[in-house]
């Protein structure tokens, strides 16, 4: 083993967790990592969901790049990713997942040795499966339900999948994490064990198992009401749908509380990951969630602050000086900052810690065909970035500008207005002619793929 190389590497991810959820009055409530990790404050994902998220991570591009979004629904064939080439560096590779949107289904299995789906591990150590509100929720399984195979074989790989949104088992994944890491200690080798965690992703454990945040019944119909609600998307394909400020507040509440339910095992697991170890850990969501910020629910579809910044705690192997960085970044840049560490040698530019023109945030979103029902002001594609504390955005090819949210003053998200007609503020605002020739690289690229992709009616979801 490289003396300059971790000797194991360990990403752990909370699925959907808002930047202001870990963020609770300027504290993230996780007393090592504040103490020992490099803080990345104002870091954004370029995607809204679990699928293009991770591909980001995995691949270190953006989503008109890697083109596993919302319509296209599967990694490109030859995309590299950090697993491969953590694997070429000696590493063993292992994808411990409570997401089936991060499994072999759309591609983001390549380049790990195994891929350890929560609700096997669970079922092989004869935990019970809970899997009633998973039918209520989704029309899609529901369907898979009633399916011919289903009944004639058993439940669906997706149904069983869908029993973690309703039990938590991070202490399940943290203690086989460290089974893996032993077997291989014996052994002399390297692991690379990436962990998705899905208490924080709806409908958002405040307990072990699922409970309601009131007592009342008429509080809990309301809340079930609601839950149900922002994870169909109703307002995408009904008028006047929206669920209330007062329910928002509530499910929102409910996000928090799962943060503070993983919040000091998760510390302590990194701690014994950490201290005194030559290993990398980091600590991240993939993307936000939103609560009625900028009127959406939910987190398809948009490119809010609110869905796309993300925490990103990274402990170093080798004692980077633990800090705060507060420059605007992107999460895909983990993938390239990590493989350096690893001893990968072609990053290009790309870092996390080097604040250059590849950290300028940009998020991107592609409409989702709700059943073919989605209203057709929803259907269109977005495009944002982020230029000295504002954020524009591009749709329907109109651009749009708004200031960047600082969460440590309580600010809310400020909403979108409209830029006069023909006005485009990379060539009318951007100075730099670097950061404005990378820009319009990619704006250019995401405007070719959005043109190959089409409208997205033929991929129905």
């Amino acid at each position: 083993m490289a003396e300059n190389k971790p000797k194991h590497i360990v990403v752990i991810v909370a699925d959907s967790l808002r930047y202001d959820s870990v963020y609770q009055d300027g504290k993230a409530g996780v007393s090592y990592m504040e103490t020992n990790a490099t803080q990345f404050t104002n870091a954004s994902s370029p995607a809204c969901w679990t699928l293009p998220a991770t591909a980001s991570l995995f691949t270190g591009e953006l989503p008109h790049t890697h083109q596993a979004t919302t319509q296209t629904r599967a990694l490109k064939e030859n995309a590299l990713t950090l697993a491969q080439i953590l694997k070429q560096q000696g590493y063993n590779t292992y994808q411990m997942t409570s997401n089936v949107a991060t499994t072999d289904i759309f591609g983001l299995d390549k380049g790990f040795d195994q891929v350890i789906k929560t609700w096997e591990l669970a079922e092989q150590k004869g935990l019970k499966i809970s899997q009633l509100l998973v039918l209520l929720g989704k029309h899609r399984i529901r369907k898979k339900l009633f399916s011919r195979d289903a009944i004639s074989d058993s439940l669906s790989a997706d149904l069983k999948a869908g029993s973690v949104w309703f039990r938590s088992y991070y202490k399940l994944l943290f203690d086989h994490a460290n089974h893996i890491m032993a077997e291989h200690d014996k052994k002399g080798e390297q692991a690379f064990i990436f962990i998705n965690l899905m208490e924080t992703h709806f409908p958002y454990h405040i307990d072990k198992e699922f409970r309601f945040s009131s007592k009342n019944p008429f509080k809990k119909i309301s809340e079930l009401r609601t839950l149900f609600s922002i994870i169909n998307q109703t307002f995408l394909t009904k008028e006047n749908s929206m669920p209330n400020d007062k329910g928002l507040k509530t499910i929102k509440s409910r996000q928090s509380k799962s943060w503070e339910l993983i919040r000091d095992d998760l510390d302590e697991f990194v701690r014994s990951l950490h201290e005194e170890k030559d290993n990398l850990v980091v600590f991240t969501s993939d993307h936000g969630e939103n609560f009625g910020d900028q009127n959406w629910v939910y987190h398809f579809s948009n490119v809010t602050d609110a869905c796309t910044r993300v925490p990103i705690f990274w402990l170093d192997h080798h004692g980077e000086t633990p800090g705060i960085k507060d420059h605007k970044t992107s999460s895909r840049l983990l993938f390239h900052s990590i493989a350096k560490r690893a001893g990968y040698k072609i990053t290009n530019g790309h870092d996390m810690f080097v604040n250059n023109v590849h950290n300028i945030p940009i998020s991107q979103s592609y409409w989702y065909n709700n059943h073919g029902k989605t209203l057709d002001r929803y259907k269109f594609n977005q495009f944002c970035f982020h230029h000295k504390g504002m954020r524009y955005l591009k749709k329907n090819g109109t651009w749009a500008i708004a200031e960047s949210t600082d969460y440590d003053d309580g600010m809310i998200e400020v909403p979108f207005k409209d830029i006069e007609k023909g006005v485009n503020p990379i060539h009318e605002v951007v100075e730099d002619s670097e950061v404005r020739a990378y820009l319009e690289k990619h704006l250019k690229e995401f405007s070719e793929f959005e043109k190959k992709i089409g409208g997205g009616d033929k991929y129905p979801l």
